[in-house]
């Protein structure tokens, strides 16, 4: 099939392997191991001479059928999946770092990012964050051992947007890893490869699963990056396609030998939510401005966070670069309400820890997701502790403004 438009692309890319029996969703195949007639083939698959599979917790027909979706989707070269977001940040880290290295990362992290900074710090590799949306602040962190610089779209919960195109230019004269986080506006809304990302990183958990019933998180490779440059790729990865030694060094050290493997269940989820990501999104999108807008007037709320916003300070950047602003957006109340008190009279949002589901969920910020950070840390990064971040679903907009209006009343 010739390559279609976005949706249309998510929709029918299943059916484009021939799959078993006409079936228009791939088939869940729980299937650990998988056997061959030639043994010889099997060794070839190993060796990395022929694809295949050949181990569960490495390669499975659902969870390949998926990473293929979400190559199409960013655009990209290939695609590994992992059980979680985490799993690929941290994988994709532990697989091209060693101990020495320095990586430039934004300060505007989510919470669990950040805590695996400190653990790459205790195993010797250095980390210096930096305001992401200056280019000029990231040039100024880089040092001689730097290897890779990393920054999410959209910032959470305060929505700070990164230089992206800045920081993507720099990085290619530097000759450096550019690994964008591109969970918070998913590869609808923006594909990093634009920018000159190296690696694109997205929590599939989020909008492009978008129901909230399915861990998963991927690494796309945009095959911008030159890998023969890269000190740390390991001869056995070596092969004789020299775009694929990055993503190939990131399956074996880090799928495999850390074995957070996609379940062929989470997989089959994920990709039937991905489906409609493009429609979801632009609903979420469009109800997300509604309610920032709402907010922004409203006596009780001091200050709102939503690139959507024409006061927000990179308010012209977001709109340059992506397709539309995102549904995550949060507010400070004014001195003396209490988010407590906000989020219990909700009705029709839910208070939840997770984001990117159909549904609109709140947070507390500050006790719940970063209160592991410290009161220092939130401070320099904007978090107050009356904030409430909102990730906003595809509810009727009218019913949300009414609930937002009833909770701050």
């Amino acid at each position: 099939m010739s390559k279609k438009n976005f949706t249309s692309e998510a929709l029918h890319s299943d059916r484009q392997g021939n799959p078993e029996h006409g079936v228009l969703h791939k088939a869940i195949h729980p299937s650990v191991a998988f056997g061959y007639a030639d043994s010889r083939e099997l060794a070839a698959i190993f060796q990395g001479k022929k694809s295949g599979y050949a181990y569960g917790r490495q390669s499975n027909p659902t969870v390949e059928a998926l990473a293929k979706k979400i190559t199409n989707m960013e655009d990209g070269l290939a695609t590994v999946c992992f059980a979680t977001g985490m799993a690929a940040i941290g994988s994709t880290f532990l697989s091209l770092l060693r101990q020495g290295d320095h990586i430039v990362s934004s300060a505007y992290l989510f919470g669990n990012t950040n805590s695996l900074f400190s653990t790459l710090q205790a195993f010797g590799v250095a980390v210096t964050f930096v305001d992401a949306t200056s280019a000029a602040a990231v040039e100024a962190a880089i040092q001689p051992n730097t290897r890779m610089v990393f920054t999410e779209t959209v910032a959470n919960p305060v929505t700070q947007v990164a230089d992206l195109e800045g920081i993507g230019q720099l990085c290619h004269a530097r000759g450096l890893v550019y690994c964008v986080d591109n969970t918070m506006t998913s590869p609808w809304l923006f594909k990093p490869k634009a920018v000159g990302a190296s690696l694109v990183i997205n929590a599939l958990t989020k909008y492009i699963g978008g129901h909230g019933n399915a861990l998963g998180g991927c690494v796309t490779d945009t095959g911008l990056f030159d890998w023969t440059t890269y000190p740390h790729i390991y001869e056995n990865y070596k092969i004789a396609d020299t775009s694929m030694w990055g993503i190939q060094q990131i399956r074996k050290k880090g799928l495999r030998d850390f074995g957070a493997a996609m379940s062929p269940d989470s997989a089959h989820h994920l990709s039937v939510g991905s489906d409609t990501l493009a429609l979801r999104m632009d609903k979420a999108c469009a109800n997300a401005l509604a309610v920032a807008e709402f907010c922004a007037l409203h006596p009780k709320v001091a200050h709102v966070f939503y690139p959507g916003l024409k006061q927000h300070p990179q308010h012209d950047r977001a709109r340059a670069l992506f397709r539309n602003f995102g549904s995550i957006m949060s507010i400070d109340l004014v001195d003396g309400a209490d988010c407590f008190d906000v989020l219990n009279k909700l009705e029709l949002v839910i208070c939840s820890s997770n984001l990117g589901d159909t549904r609109t969920l709140a947070i507390p910020v500050a006790h719940t997701i970063y209160w592991e950070m410290g009161a220092e840390r939130r401070a320099s990064m904007g978090v107050a502790d009356s904030m409430i971040r909102f990730s906003i679903g595809i509810e009727d907009t009218q019913d949300l403004l009414a609930d937002f209006a009833q909770a701050l009343g």
